[in-house]
């Protein structure tokens, strides 16, 4: 399929905003380098700074012009990538949708109506619509993971050093690899199949455990030891742990109102101790789930229902938005916690728009768990 710049530009005729989930296009701009990436297309996530565009951090009042690019972006550009806008997200990245203040908000492209997830939303979007072969995008908490879940495209979050990273919304789980310029591996592998919700009481709609099932049976039949497990017994502290590490990112933020000026207010109650208790207890995450579970990696539901509508999540009250966040994703954020890589993969089933099936590394590197995605959706 052809991703030039000029199939882009006869694409986006007679779509409106809602629908392409750009908040800026420059068509005109040229690619900066010659590189390892020259031909690829891409749009940057509106969270994330690219020289001579508008970054708006999801709220119009936001809007500042960058003098240059972000290190990431920047690196990208010197491969040969062409950045040819910026993709929608909420205010500062910080819910799993996709609602920016005084800007347009993208709807779902399998479910009109409904949100696409976030905050990664724009980028989703394009993949989705065959805008773009690819989009950037970045995930602390499963802001890559579940856009790319709720409209049936890839989304893989590297291992980092930090909650949040940088990566990619794809087609395939090979594209996102090579952006990545990764040499997928297969593992030998042991596999857990988590189908409880981790972070939350919740019921799991039956057809995304149907998902999660049926990739873990093909897991089965390509060799692999597919065991179940349940949540380990510290995972409610470590969702403590995740949401006081979440906000006390943000408590010196100003000025904020609405959903912002909640989770500032959130984070300034967060005491020192508490981060610090919080930084401990990243370090000896990724040991304590490898013996508690004996896998290298689990396998579960991306999210716990289809997408809801527009709307829904700022309809509630902000203390009741976040718990809505977290019962529709509550597997995705141990994986910012414990700094390892997690890859959300469109599945198939009768009669429904696909659904994500999410696979987190325990002992996998980055190019092993991509291996281990490609089974599930070469």
């Amino acid at each position: 399929m052809d991703f030039s710049v000029e199939q882009l530009r006869a694409d986006l005729r007679g779509l409106a905003p809602e629908e392409h989930g750009f908040t800026y296009v420059d068509l005109d701009r040229k690619p900066s380098a010659y590189g390892r990436l020259s031909g690829w297309v891409l749009s940057a996530k509106d969270l994330c700074d690219v020289r001579g565009m508008p970054t708006t951090l999801g709220n119009i009042d936001r809007t500042y012009y960058p003098e240059r690019s972000d290190s990431f972006i920047e690196g990208l550009e010197k491969q040969g990538v062409h950045i040819i806008g910026k993709s929608s997200a909420p205010e500062l990245g910080l819910r799993v949708d996709t609602e920016p203040v005084g800007l347009p908000h993208p709807d779902n492209p399998l479910y009109p109506g409904c949100t696409p997830g976030g905050s990664s939303g724009g980028a989703a979007v394009q993949v989705a619509r065959r805008l773009l072969r690819a989009a950037h995008a970045s995930d602390g908490g499963g802001s890559i993971r579940v856009p790319a879940a709720a409209c049936g495209v890839v989304g893989f979050k590297p291992a980092g050093a930090e909650l949040g990273v940088q990566g990619f919304i794809t087609r395939t789980v090979a594209d996102n690899a090579f952006l990545h310029g990764h040499r997928m591996i297969t593992p030998r592998a042991r596999i857990g199949l988590l189908l409880e919700p981790l972070f939350c009481d919740v019921s799991v709609a039956a057809h995304h455990l149907r998902a999660a099932r049926e990739a873990a049976q093909r897991l089965q039949a390509a060799g692999f030891k597919v065991v179940p497990i349940s949540p380990y017994p510290q995972a409610r502290s470590t969702f403590a742990h995740f949401r006081n590490t979440f906000t006390s990112r943000l408590a010196e933020l100003h000025p904020a109102e609405g959903y912002a000026e909640w989770i500032a207010q959130q984070g300034r109650r967060v005491s020192s101790a508490e981060v610090a208790a919080a930084r401990a207890h990243v370090r000896q995450l990724p040991d304590l789930l490898s013996q508690e579970w004996r896998v290298d990696a689990i396998l579960t539901p991306m999210l716990t229902t289809d997408p809801p509508r527009t709307g829904y999540f700022l309809s509630l009250s902000h203390e009741e938005n976040f718990a809505a966040q977290t019962r529709w994703s509550p597997w995705g954020s141990l994986f910012n916690m414990a700094q390892l890589p997690a890859i959300s993969v469109p599945w198939t089933i009768p009669n429904h728009p696909p659904v994500g099936v999410h696979l987190g590394g325990i002992t996998l590197s980055d190019a092993s768990l991509l291996g281990l995605a490609h089974i599930l959706h070469p």
